[in-house]
Formats: structure tokens, sequence, C-alpha cells
């Protein structure tokens, strides 16, 4: 793999997070925050967020309603134009991600998702579908993209999955299921 940048998905406020799931407090740090902190100790050179400006170089979402597809499309493009050939996409909702949990996409040459879960991914900017759209659900990027589908161990799906509701956020830290 050569140049590694990263996207992390903020996606803005979240009605069943109750506020913003990039500035939520884990440990002490924004959920950006330790997203951007993970993509750097798994080799990104540039981290960006995309749908939000949290003190990161950033893009914004094209469109009012656009989706996590956009995000990542506008991200790539930004990426591309540094001189990036990889993308690893992160959501933010999943800060509690380690670096041990992100080894077996980096190490799959053609680009790899957890099986189940189109999120993190390990992408090649080349492999974007030239005929993207912005609303395609991220699954469909990761089909059309070829990115090898790799089995999730039980341990690491909860992390994967992350935290979209205050139940889900409780669990990752460490309060019940």
């Amino acid at each position: 793999m050569t140049r590694l940048g990263a996207i992390i998905l903020t996606g803005g406020a979240s009605r069943r997070m109750g506020t913003d799931k990039a500035v939520q407090d884990w440990a002490g740090l924004r959920a950006v925050d330790r997203v951007a902190a993970l993509a750097r100790l798994a080799g990104a050179e540039q981290v960006i967020s995309a749908g939000g400006d949290y003190g990161l170089p950033s893009v914004p979402d094209p469109g009012r309603y656009a989706g996590p597809v956009a995000g990542l499309l506008t991200g790539a493009t930004a990426l591309q134009a540094q001189g990036f050939e990889w993308a690893l996409v992160l959501a933010v909702d999943a800060p509690t991600l380690r670096p041990q949990d992100l080894a077996p996409l980096l190490i799959e040459p053609r680009g790899a998702a957890y099986g189940g879960f189109p999120l993190p991914m390990v992408l090649p900017l080349a492999a974007i579908p030239q005929d993207a759209e912005l609303d395609w659900p991220l699954r469909r990027l990761v089909e059309r993209a070829g990115l090898t589908r790799i089995g999730c161990p039980a341990d690491v799906a909860r992390r994967v999955r992350g935290a979209n509701t205050p139940r889900e956020r409780q669990a990752l830290l460490g309060g019940g299921a």
C-alpha cells in the first residue's frame, strides 16, 4: 500500500443520540478526535472529516440530505488531489475501535471491509466506481469497488458497530449491554 489518507464520516447531529455524535465525550476526548488519532496510528498521513468542520481538514457534504457515500466521494476527491491512493474510511460513531481492529483490513491488497459492516473500510481510491452516485448505500459502494469482505470477530463487532443510540454508547463505555 502506498499513500494512505483517512476520511471520517461525521454525519452531524443525531436525533437518536440527542447531539452531534462527533462531539460526544469518550474518555475525555471528542469522538472525532479519538477516531482521527486511530487513523493516524493506522498510518494515515492526512485525516479529513466529511460532513462537518471539527478542527480537522474537512469537506462539506455536497447536499443537505447527502448520505455517507456523498461524504466518502467528496473526501476521496480531496485525498486524490493531494496524491493519496488509498483511504481508510471510518465512522465517527465507532470511537472505541483499536489499531488491532483495523489491522486485518490494512493487509488486504485489494482493499477490505468487514463482512456485515461497510465501515471501517480500506479503499483503493482508483477502485471507486466511476458511476458511483451520492445517494448509494455504503454496501453498494463496497460491492462495486470489489473490496474483500473479511470475517468480523465477535469481540470486534461491537466496536465496529459503534454507538448510534445512548444505550449503545453506554455499552461501549462499559456500562452494560
